[in-house]
């Protein structure tokens, strides 16, 4: 019952990654459903479910500070009466889930609770904590009960780092409407003053590539069981940038960018694709 329902929560908030997990070993997509689900609630906290529910400003700080101490000592107990905590607590013992990522996942979190604006700096901490740890966990669980060398595992971590920055920067600008008029948030320095333009938005672009490029790397060194996933991940993304390349700034202004359900499954089929051709030929 606790994994259905850590699995329910990514087929309610992501039908892309739901897509893409679905390519995954099972049991390394168990515990990647595990995983979302927990990070899925704490953004949830911050990101207006807990306001549309009546919470006050000043008790969702304290919201989530409680749901990341129960987070950090789920793993400790082997039963929880929160099924995505009891899930995720299994996840955690058997991949060995660092408690310094957690903590900076939930610092990433508690920061959109101050901070409406970003320096470079901050934004670089920020997409650390809420996008590249997620990616070095995700690691964690491919790589459990498995032993590689330091350099390799090295490799994986910072192909993971670069896949999560590369979504979290597109999903800010698949998002910008939203975060700038719902949520008052302003992720890129270059945004503060004049919004997004399109010089701006070529030059987030261009980072995400460089981003994705790096990433892709990486993929032929993970296991079999998480490499088809993954690659599916990259390449609904990838579609996803060139949606928001193509389209101007004034567009990302108005509404989200979206990908189609019949595209998503085509991008999911050429994944496959690709991952075998990857895993006959290199």
């Amino acid at each position: 019952m606790a994994q259905r329902s850590a699995h329910q929560v990514i087929n309610t908030y992501s039908s892309s990654f739901g897509l893409a997990t679905a390519l995954l070993s099972p049991a390394i997509k168990s515990d990647i459903r595990n995983l979302y689900a927990m990070v899925r609630i704490a953004d949830e906290i911050v990101d207006g479910s807990a306001r549309q529910a009546g919470v006050r400003d000043e008790d969702i700080a304290t919201l989530l500070d409680n749901y990341e101490r129960a987070v950090i000592a789920a793993p400790a107990s082997r039963f929880h009466v929160d099924p995505v905590l009891h899930a995720y607590a299994g996840t955690a013992r058997r991949c060995g889930i660092r408690t310094d990522d957690v903590r900076a996942f939930f610092r990433s979190m508690r920061t959109d609770l101050s901070h409406n604006e970003h320096s470079d700096n901050s934004l670089d901490d920020y997409i650390y904590g809420s996008a590249e740890v997620i990616g070095v966990m995700c690691v964690d669980i491919f790589l459990a009960g498995r032993q590689v060398t330091p350099d390799l595992r090295e490799q994986m971590d910072i192909g993971a780092r670069s896949l999560g920055a590369a979504f979290q920067k597109i999903n800010f600008l698949r998002d910008y409407a939203e975060d700038t008029q719902e949520l008052g948030r302003v992720y890129f320095p270059a945004c503060a003053v004049e919004g997004l333009t399109d010089g701006t938005k070529k030059q987030i672009v261009a980072d995400i590539r460089d981003d994705l490029t790096r990433a892709r790397t990486a993929i032929p060194l993970l296991p079999l069981g998480a490499r088809m996933g993954v690659l599916a991940a990259t390449k609904l993304f990838e579609n996803l940038t060139d949606k928001v390349d193509s389209r101007s700034a004034a567009a990302l202004h108005r509404r989200r960018i979206r990908i189609s359900a019949p595209h998503k499954m085509w991008i999911t089929a050429q994944a496959i694709g690709e991952a075998l051709w990857m895993s006959l030929f290199g």
